[in-house]
């Protein structure tokens, strides 16, 4: 029987991943359940937090080997400025499949704000953050 004490202490980890976040994504949208949102719009403000590993593009020093951003931020436009939907889950959902649709990304985090969501109520911002990695 192995005590705690004698247990052979483990070196090697898992690296962990690099993190690349692109924040404060502001585009207009028509997204929501009521007629008012879908006729007049609004601005939704979208985070992204992509988790990959730079290494090869840290050693080549090629946009090849990353993420092209300025690239995904047109891919993230597209999906807010595009077909409309109901609920932000659904949004997110979509910003989040464009995001892992690029080779080098393990895992993303998309956070969709929806600052000006019909609330009858005074309230700084209406935000949900998903998690996903590639299935």
């Amino acid at each position: 029987m192995t005590s705690p004490l004698t247990r052979p202490v483990e070196t090697a980890r898992e690296p962990r991943a690099d993190r690349l976040a692109v924040l404060g994504l502001t585009f207009r949208g028509f997204h929501g359940v009521f007629e008012h949102e879908r006729r007049d719009g609004q601005d939704f403000v979208v985070d992204l937090a992509l988790s990959l590993d730079t290494r090869a593009a840290a050693r080549s020093d090629d946009l090849q080997d990353t993420v092209d951003y300025g690239s995904l931020v047109e891919d993230v436009r597209a999906v807010v400025e595009g077909d409309p939907v109901d609920l932000i889950e659904t949004l997110a959902q979509r910003i989040a499949d464009v995001c892992l649709a690029q080779p080098s990304v393990a895992e993303v985090e998309v956070t969709v704000h929806k600052p000006h969501a019909p609330i009858q109520a005074t309230f700084q911002d209406v935000a949900l953050t998903i998690n996903r990695s590639p299935e």
